[in-house]
């Protein structure tokens, strides 16, 4: 009898159920709004506490400020002021800036992601479109009230005035109140919005701290800030030039993806591949697009769209094969080496200062170049870590120093080399300096949507390295020359006061007048000695002065002889400028080791006693006989 066969059960599943569950999963699913994302992660965009929510609205608006004034070649004149408004701060920017149409006022206030930089390849402060928005969210979603917007754009036109909140659903903004009003500004934006807060006053991390910051680096424009005490500080601008404008650019082939590669190619109008690479990319011309087209084996006359993935493979290989030149630096506006000092030298009190601007690099196909000030004492505290400001497109990053490419930067230099103390041979240093760090792209990695922090990316590293590295050079040597000095200073403090009681020795010994030591001190410390001769006849005084170079370099510098009136039969002749009530006689000089110079003039007989030369610019450490500047 044949064994029998099993058939498995005698029932069959119910699939039914499991079929509900996945259409009723299906219709849990929709999309989610940008405004509703940061409105439940507000920390992202760097409202993660009181202080810092004030910090980062002022900055925005500030930063919209500066970038329209400059976009329209007006010099920036911006207001600040943080009320206290009941339970809430109420935070007020005022600026000159062109003003903006009425009807793109609600979208540029109270809609996330809205702005017309983020396809534009050149640098500016805001790229994102999140920055003033996300502070129209963050009012809203603390005090629940609208934020007031009040712009200008003509003299002859009337102010437009609206009341703004953020449907958070549809990432769209809703007016609640819109009206033609009249304000005495011929031009201009001026925002109000209400928050939870919380006001500090410290010299970083701050309002008044990221203003300041602020003022550094942007020395073209004058910050008012008026506090919630009532404490006015005004942030005075340096120069009236404003900064280079900077040009927009196509992408640069160095560094480009092959995903963007291929959405480029799929969506371009261009008919012609060698069109195509001429017209999308930067500095590719017509020999460059044909030579790329060879590498990769491709049809210059073939359409772009056309090309599929193994070929868009084989052009992006051909990319990295050929020579491209580095993009056009037109698209950046770094600050210069003039302004940072100006800067500096405006919010600080010091002794030296070093900068420098790196050449343009590439990351990414993204064009940047990284500028450093150094700062050395003065005012600054003789002990704890140096204060380092970042900036990134002329923002200050207040935030997140130690998760910055900046500071890592910093910390990876051995300053023990270069006269800074640094405990266990890395980290920040320590001394009475501030270190200045500005890096200038078309778009800056931060870490975070909040921007507080710069990627670690590897060409961005080495350009600060190569920058900090040079202003510290500057600095070892500025040291280095101030402790030589120093002990010139102890050896000539030493002979002044042995000369005078040998001198007074011999006088006193052989019945004599006791003489000048003057002359025998600048032999002895090989300075520059300047004296005077004079003689009286017809009625008019002549007068020599004499420099004599006592050391081994050659020493260049001007002579300053202040007189009552215009001198006469001046030789060599002296470029004169009248002070009011007397007048600066001044020569160029440059006086070889071991040689002197002579120059002579006469003056009337009654004229009042001239006041000790003045050499400007040299040490007074190597200079006898005359009062250095």
């Amino acid at each position: 009898m044949p064994p029998r066969r099993w058939s498995g059960p005698s029932f069959k599943p119910r699939h039914p159920p499991l079929m509900e569950i996945a259409e009723e999963l299906a219709k849990q699913q929709k999309a989610i709004s940008v405004a509703e994302f940061f409105e439940k992660n507000r920390q992202i965009l760097g409202f993660d506490s009181a202080p810092r929510a004030l910090i980062t609205c002022v900055k925005e608006a500030v930063d919209n400020s500066l970038d329209a004034c400059e976009d329209a070649g007006i010099l920036p004149d911006i207001f600040v002021q943080i009320k206290k408004s009941g339970e809430y701060f109420q935070v007020i920017v005022e600026d000159n800036g062109p003003g903006i149409v009425p009807e793109e006022i609600p979208r540029v206030f109270a809609k996330l992601l809205y702005g017309s930089r983020f396809h534009t390849l050149r640098q500016s402060r805001g790229q994102q479109g999140i920055g003033i928005s996300a502070g129209v969210l963050y009012s809203q979603l603390t005090s629940g009230r609208p934020t007031r917007v009040i712009s200008k754009i003509a003299p002859d036109r009337p102010a437009y005035y609206c009341e703004l909140m953020i449907n958070t659903s549809k990432n769209e903004p809703e007016i609640i109140k819109a009206e033609e009003v009249d304000w005495e500004r011929p031009r201009g934006t001026r925002v109000e919005m209400e928050m939870e807060g919380s006001y500090v006053r410290s010299r970083r991390q701050s309002v008044y701290g990221s203003l300041k910051s602020a003022a550094i680096v942007n020395p073209h424009a004058r910050l008012t800030l008026v506090e919630p005490e009532g404490n006015v500080e005004v942030f005075e601008r340096a120069t009236e030039s404003l900064p280079k404008k900077a040009y927009a650019i196509q992408p640069h082939p160095e560094g480009i993806e092959l995903g963007e590669l291929i959405k480029l190619l799929r969506y371009t109008d261009k008919k012609k591949l060698r069109v195509f690479l001429k017209e999308t990319f930067s500095s590719i011309g017509t020999i460059s697009a044909q030579e790329l087209c060879k590498k990769a084996d491709l049809d210059p006359e073939a359409p772009p769209a056309s090309l599929d993935h193994d070929e868009a493979v084989r052009l992006l290989l051909a990319f990295k094969q050929i020579r491209v030149k580095s993009p056009p630096v037109d698209c950046l506006s770094p600050i210069g080496e003039e302004l940072i000092r100006a800067g500096l030298e405006k919010e600080f009190r010091l002794d030296f200062i070093a900068t420098t601007t790196r050449p343009v690099s590439v990351y990414s196909g993204n064009p940047f170049l990284v500028e450093v000030g150094l700062g050395y004492g003065g005012e600054l505290a003789r002990e704890g870590r140096i204060e380092i400001l970042r900036f990134a497109n002329r923002v200050p990053l207040v935030y997140q120093q130690g998760a910055c490419a900046i500071t890592h930067a910093v910390e990876s230099v051995s300053w023990k080399n270069y006269s800074l103390s640094q405990s266990a041979g890395s980290g920040i240093p320590v001394g009475p300096a501030v270190l200045l760090v500005h890096i200038a792209s078309t778009n800056i990695p931060f870490t975070s949507e909040s921007k507080d922090a710069v990627a670690d990316m590897p060409e961005i590293l080495v350009e600060i390295d190569l920058g900090l590295k040079e202003v510290a050079r500057k600095l070892r040597r500025y040291l280095s020359r101030q402790s030589l000095l120093s002990e010139r200073r102890e050896k000539e403090e030493i002979i002044r006061k042995i000369l005078p009681r040998i001198a007074k020795k011999l006088s006193d010994v052989l019945d004599r007048p006791e003489p000048d030591i003057g002359p025998v001190v600048a032999k002895i410390m090989g300075n520059l000695l300047v004296y005077r001769e004079s003689e009286q006849q017809d009625g008019r005084i002549s007068v020599r002065l004499v420099v004599e170079n006592h050391s081994d370099l050659v020493r260049s510098f001007k002579l300053h002889e202040i007189l009552g009136e215009k001198a006469e039969a001046i030789s060599p002749p002296a470029k004169v400028i009248s002070l009011g009530d007397g007048y600066d006689h001044h020569w160029k000089l440059s006086v070889g080791p071991g040689q002197k110079a002579i120059i002579s003039y006469q003056i009337g007989a009654n004229s009042s006693g001239p006041a000790k030369p003045v050499v400007e610019g040299l040490d007074p450490e190597i200079v006898t006989g005359a009062r250095a500047i």
